[in-house]
């Protein structure tokens, strides 16, 4: 048996549509089955709410009088790429403020933006004669602007690595601070509520698909870069290690601060916190199964990040439920754990998610093109020198 999208989305017209999160829908397939789960649920909603450096935002200021095409520009004095068209400009998530370095980044700045804050703007130009102006200092906000659109290449990662620290000093990284000689383990995933491990080969989870982004609704714009489908899996088929992403684009003015947070690693810089729900539409058993995946059963790498290359050493695997219980039993100690993402924050997303299909106001969309379920990464060389010069 199967059902298709338009049917799932003709049950949401007639208000018929039965809708549950992924840790629910845990529980019911381990009581009913994943036949029964099938038959009885039409739509499973994920979420995942945690910090997601590959992020940022697309802005069109509008044009000043006499006109000027940007060529740097600050915002709040945060630098952001102006290398677009004249008043067209890109904000990383990662930047870093000229004035207050680590503790104000790019990512404060789109927070500020969804939060209606006047945010100041200085721009400079080297004059052309279709674009005379120079400079220009003023003030904007998301009533001033034309467009603003969040557009982040590289999203709800299909798992993530665990982060550990054998060194003899504590690490300052994107996973947080690592305490020395194996004192604390971080991770950043939802685990059994995390979008893409709810549907591991990519099956319903494509380009076009309609997502939950901070608060209103986006859509999968592509693959997101680094996406590595190609790794080591369970028997089941769910990965053990940073596997597939997502590059997610949505409405900057519609968004919520609930779900799209600015925020510091200490002595690491500046990111942005962001909140994604995908709801995945049970088409037959086997997604009833793949949904119905709890945390006992989701395992994630651990890497020693004391090791300053690219394949650090793995030291073993955990599961998400030995990881939320708040210690693991990893080389002979137990070692405390830590969460960077939040996964009561991920159920509220996943929950509102719900209400919205349940409600009318929420449709599914079939993707206009699948994701790549085979590739790797390529590895970046260095370039050897020979007299002075880099060469090939």
């Amino acid at each position: 048996m199967k059902r298709t999208v338009s049917e799932i989305n003709e049950k949401i017209k007639r208000g018929k549509v039965v809708v549950v999160r992924a840790d629910e829908m845990t529980e019911i397939v381990r009581q009913e089955g994943a036949r029964e789960a099938f038959e009885k649920v039409d739509v499973v909603t994920t979420g995942t709410f945690g910090p997601m450096c590959s992020s940022g935002a697309f802005l069109n200021l509008g044009q000043s009088d006499p006109p000027i095409k940007m060529s740097r520009v600050w915002l709040n004095d945060v630098p952001v790429c102006a290398d677009l068209a004249a008043v067209d400009i890109y904000i990383g998530a990662t930047a870093i403020s000229e004035k207050a370095g680590m503790n104000y980044g790019g990512g404060h700045v789109i927070q500020d933006f969804v939060d209606g804050k006047s945010i100041r703007l200085r721009a400079t130009g080297y004059g052309t004669d279709c674009y005379p102006r120079r400079e220009i200092e003023t003030y904007i906000n998301k009533e001033t602007v034309n467009q603003a659109f969040l557009f982040n290449p590289r999203n709800a990662y299909q798992n993530y690595s665990c982060a550990t620290n054998g060194s003899e000093r504590a690490l300052y990284t994107y996973m947080g601070i690592l305490l020395p000689k194996f004192g604390n383990i971080t991770y950043s995933s939802a685990g059994q509520l995390s979008p893409l491990l709810n549907d591991p080969y990519y099956r319903t989870v494509g380009i076009g698909t309609r997502v939950f982004l901070c608060g209103a609704e986006g859509y999968v714009a592509w693959q997101g870069t680094q996406h590595k489908p190609s790794v080591k899996r369970t028997k089941k088929g769910f990965p053990v290690e940073p596997a597939g992403s997502l590059a997610l684009t949505g409405d900057l003015k519609k968004m919520s601060s609930r779900f799209l947070r600015g925020a510091r690693f200490h002595r690491y810089g500046a990111t942005l916190f962001v909140g994604v729900g995908i709801p995945v539409p049970v088409l037959d058993d086997e997604m009833a199964s793949f949904t119905g995946v709890g945390d006992d059963e989701l395992e994630t790498s651990v890497f020693d990040y004391s090791e300053q290359k690219r394949s650090r050493r793995k030291l073993g695997s955990v599961t998400y439920e030995e990881l939320r219980s708040g210690k693991v039993e990893l080389l002979g100690k137990s070692i405390p754990t830590a969460p960077l993402s939040s996964y009561k924050v991920a159920r509220e997303i996943a929950e509102t998610l719900k209400s919205w299909i349940a409600k009318g106001d929420f449709f599914l969309t079939e993707p206009v093109q699948p994701l790549p379920v085979e590739g790797d990464l390529k590895v970046l060389e260095a370039g050897r020198r020979k007299g002075g010069q880099v060469v090939q």
